[in-house]
């Protein structure tokens, strides 16, 4: 190995190491016996036990758990129409559309949504408003990854599907739909992560008295850091990575950036 590669592994390794240390310190703590994470007291699970009769947080994940399903059916529903049109009609304003809310930073989205629920439509903050926002900021990560799965198709299936004497719904029924379902399950997936984790845009349409679990782990932590939080921390992280492992197995070229 010569001096300039290992100097790449020792950078790349240093930057994984920051990553990823602090989540295993969490891990770990969570099974800390001991009110403080100031040092190792001895192994228990009773911070996993104690979450389970926290009722504030079983209202939040509850709440958590309800937006990011129904956000993320009606994320993969607009999104997919969203792909099949980009891919097929190829419409200039409609990629910039179904995009920006990717792109934009996401207090930026957060205050404009807002804004937009409290002095356009004049609506009261709630599950609704965050619902509107999570299926906002999802639709386009579901249509890039619908739009990437028909790039990868052979266009001369859809030619003999309509050469058949196939009518326009037939033909998506009974080819594009088939073909398209891991794509549409991995978008699923996606949204649901997104929305199940999302903090910043929450925090801003969640109105009084409605707790997400990033809410709720938030308001714990402006007092102290207790292996409570850790604990839900860990089963938060291990929702998330099982969740996103899963969509990398329906749409591997989408997920690992080389659609």
């Amino acid at each position: 190995m010569n001096k300039a590669r290992f100097w790449l592994w020792a950078a790349s390794l240093a930057v994984y190491a920051f990553l990823y240390i602090p989540l295993a310190v969490v891990v770990i703590f969570s099974f800390n016996d001991s009110m403080l994470n100031a040092e190792w007291a001895g192994f228990t699970t009773r911070w996993y036990a104690k979450l389970m009769h926290d009722e504030d947080m079983l209202r939040a994940a509850a709440n958590s758990l309800l937006i990011a399903l129904m956000s993320a059916s009606i994320a993969t529903l607009l999104g997919a129409m969203a792909g099949l049109a980009i891919h097929r009609y190829r419409p200039r304003w409609l990629p910039f559309l179904v995009l920006t809310p990717v792109a934009m930073p996401e207090i930026l989205l957060g205050v404009s949504l807002l804004l937009f629920f409290r002095q356009v439509l004049d609506l009261s903050l709630g599950l609704l408003s965050i619902l509107v926002a999570h299926v906002t900021f999802s639709i386009g990560f579901v249509a890039v990854i619908v739009r990437a799965r028909l790039a990868g198709m052979d266009e001369s299936i859809f030619e003999a599907a309509r050469d058949l004497g196939a009518t326009p719904w037939a033909t998506f029924r009974r080819v594009t739909l088939p073909l398209i379902l891991p794509a549409l399950l991995a978008g699923f997936l996606m949204a649901f992560t997104l929305s199940i984790d999302d903090f910043v845009i929450t925090f801003f349409v969640a109105g009084v008295g409605v707790n997400t679990l990033p809410l709720q782990i938030y308001s714990m932590i402006k007092v102290a850091v207790t292996p409570e939080v850790n604990a839900v921390s860990t089963l938060l992280m291990a929702l998330t990575l099982t969740l996103i492992l899963t969509a990398s197995r329906f749409a591997p070229d989408v997920l690992k950036g080389r659609a």
